[in-house]
């Protein structure tokens, strides 16, 4: 049995849920599909609720914009099913055999599983080039990789994960922002829980223009830090949050601050360009947190 939970804002979610629909009934497993629209543009409810009329399938409307882990953790909370599936709105299977890759671990006694996150080998139009060339080369990594730091890359948008650990470690949680991944990870790992990857992928098709993307990042590190700052993190395998406490340790923050404030305008223009460098944005996130955390 097995509960397919989708929070949805502002995005037209009828082919996936097709397509997953056509994967679960071939399957013969008992399932349900349980969408949560988080007070999404009325335009855009109304081509959603398109998906009523399958089978096991349920769409409701939030009555106002709770956010992404406040949405996650209704879905977990409505799903009758223990083990969960969680896929964000603006992805896609790469395969079609990807309900059948997770149900065959139905059974496993990993709490959670994770199927990793793939993009287009053609380049989006330049505006998007950032979050395409970030995704390639962070993000889309084979489970070979992953599962030698299993707690690393817990990319929510494609992960199943047992009901009970979900609600307990989600409502820990409590505050709002972008960059929640991080902690999840990190309390899977503090939490010693079970975790595997598999070569499942979806591919990721919401792609944020460049200055939005780079705006989300800022913020997320800005998530990192306050963590930090409230010794809210005990363990983690992030690489960010690890090398700032290293470079925290060695008094050599200062350094980086002063990077972040003397070349910031240089960073964002190769980060806003058509060809931006990942090492650059890797800099830019250090130097970043460390102004941050001495300026906040």
């Amino acid at each position: 049995m097995l509960s397919v939970l989708i929070p949805i804002y502002n995005y037209d979610i009828r082919a996936l849920v097709t397509v997953l629909h056509e994967q679960l009934m071939s399957s013969q497993i008992v399932f349900e599909i349980i969408c949560l629209d988080d007070y999404s543009d009325k335009k855009i409810s109304v081509l959603n609720a398109e998906i009523e009329h399958l089978q096991f399938t349920s769409y409701h409307i939030s009555d106002h914009n709770f956010g992404r882990v406040a949405t996650r953790q209704t879905l977990a909370e409505q799903a009758n099913y223990e083990r969960l599936l969680f896929l964000d709105a603006d992805v896609m299977p790469k395969s079609e055999h990807f309900i059948a890759h997770y149900t065959s671990l139905l059974a496993s006694a990993y709490d959670g599983i994770y199927g990793g996150f793939a993009y287009s080998l053609e380049p989006p139009k330049d505006d998007f080039i950032l979050r395409w060339t970030y995704g390639t080369s962070n993000e889309q990594v084979p489970a070979l990789i992953r599962n030698r730091a299993p707690f690393k890359i817990v990319i929510s948008a494609n992960f199943m994960i047992t009901k009970a650990l979900f609600i307990t470690l989600n409502s820990q949680i409590t505050q709002r922002g972008y960059g929640y991944d991080n902690y999840f990870g990190a309390l899977l790992k503090s939490n010693k829980n079970t975790v595997f990857h598999i070569d499942n992928e979806v591919y990721h098709l919401g792609l944020e223009g460049n200055e939005s993307y780079l705006n989300k990042i800022e913020q997320s590190v800005d998530t990192l830090l306050k963590l930090e700052l409230n010794k809210t993190i005990q363990d983690t395998e992030n690489t960010l949050y690890n090398t700032y406490k290293s470079l925290k340790k060695l008094r050599l923050n200062y350094v980086f601050s002063w990077i972040y404030k003397s070349f910031k305008k240089n960073f964002k223009k190769n980060l806003l360009s058509s060809k931006p460098d990942i090492r650059v944005l890797q800099f830019y996130k250090l130097s970043y947190i460390c102004y941050q955390d001495l300026n906040s």
